[in-house]
């Protein structure tokens, strides 16, 4: 295997942007999170219940917060990179300004 030094990537220039989604999306994935916790505490016996295709509560939200952990990286994916190009254009254009 030949390894060889990364790549310049240069500046971030959306890395302000990138951080804010990130915490935010992080805050409601807690929420969502917290929520199965607290039914786990207070009404364990709830998990139990069948609701969807044979599967109880448990299982069911626990695969959807899976599921809803891998659309917000879908989500933060695209987004961040549509900042990311919105803010390189910009750079270029001001660098090209300078001139």
């Amino acid at each position: 295997m030949l390894h060889e030094p990364s790549g310049d990537c240069g500046p971030d220039y959306a890395v302000e942007y990138k951080a804010r989604l990130g915490v935010r999306m992080f805050i409601l994935y807690t929420a969502i999170y917290a929520g199965f916790v607290v039914v786990n505490v207070i009404s364990p016996l709830s998990m139990e219940k069948i609701v969807f295709f044979g599967l109880n509560l448990a299982v069911v939200y626990g695969f959807g917060l899976i599921i809803f952990a891998l659309i917000l990286a879908l989500i933060y994916n695209s987004m961040c990179g549509r900042e990311e190009e919105k803010c390189r254009k910009i750079a270029e254009n001001e660098k090209g300004g300078e001139k």
